[in-house]
């Protein structure tokens, strides 16, 4: 199932898009989906970012060749940063670029979201606890990473984290291409099954140190070929298997 948030005249709410339908729900998904009867043809909707996390949780160096290119040395164990819920953007929008930098770069990764309470599970069971997948770019000021040392303020901009269009429940994150393509180009080529931790494992690793709860987002690290935007351009994560993101830069 594909589940999304929208706006139709000034109401937000979680639906399921079937049979080219945008069908409302009650409440969110996560422990049954409810629906109120309502549909609407898409065109009447502007899509929201599709869950509502009180945390994102990112991952960095889960490729080893993204790591290389970053010179950076793998610890042998996940390495965590958090972005900001307020840098949440929909499929459609702007990413705006920060007057403050210099760079702002791309970076297409694939994104769990959780759905439901979950401390400290193991890998087994972790896939009881992921609800679906999305694509997610973790837009970074990569002058500012570099200067302040460590990730948070430079992955933490408004607009820096765009998601979407749809969480798929259905899902299947094994040997799946992950790209980023600007105005047109493909920038990143990558594959799920070259990623250090699977997405089970790092549910379990998150989990032993914080709970994660509904509608939590996980981002998975992005693989090689990380670069610059451009204002004026656009840029699209493309995973196979689910709908493109593609939003714009000003």
């Amino acid at each position: 199932m594909l589940y999304l948030r929208a706006l139709r005249n000034n109401e937000a709410f979680y639906a399921e898009l079937a049979d080219g339908r945008i069908k409302r729900l009650a409440g969110p998904p996560y422990e049954g989906a409810v629906y109120t009867g309502e549909e609407y043809d898409p065109a009447e909707v502007k899509l929201l970012p599709p869950c509502e996390p009180t945390k994102i949780v990112a991952v960095g160096l889960n490729y080893a060749k993204h790591a290389a290119e970053m010179k950076e040395k793998l610890i042998g164990s996940p390495v965590l940063f958090m972005k900001a819920p307020t840098s949440l953007i929909a499929h459609g929008e702007t990413i705006v670029w920060p007057a403050a930098s210099q760079r702002v770069d791309y970076e297409a990764e694939l994104a769990v979201v959780i759905g439901k309470k979950c401390k400290g599970v193991s890998p087994e069971e972790a896939s009881n606890y992921i609800f679906g997948y999305t694509a997610l770019n973790d837009v970074t000021a990569r002058d500012l990473q570099k200067a302040d040392g460590q990730w948070t303020r430079a992955k933490s901009f408004d607009t820096f984290c765009p998601v979407g269009p749809y969480i798929d429940t259905a899902y299947n994150p094994a040997g799946r291409r992950v790209q980023s393509v600007v105005d047109g180009v493909i920038k990143q080529s990558g594959n799920t099954d070259d990623m250090l931790f699977s997405p089970a494992e790092l549910v379990s690793f998150i989990s032993e140190c914080m709970t994660l709860l509904p509608g939590d987002i996980i981002a998975t690290g992005t693989p090689e070929g990380i670069g610059p935007l451009r204002r004026g351009g656009v840029v699209e994560i493309r995973i196979d298997g689910l709908e493109t993101l593609r939003n714009s830069v000003e």
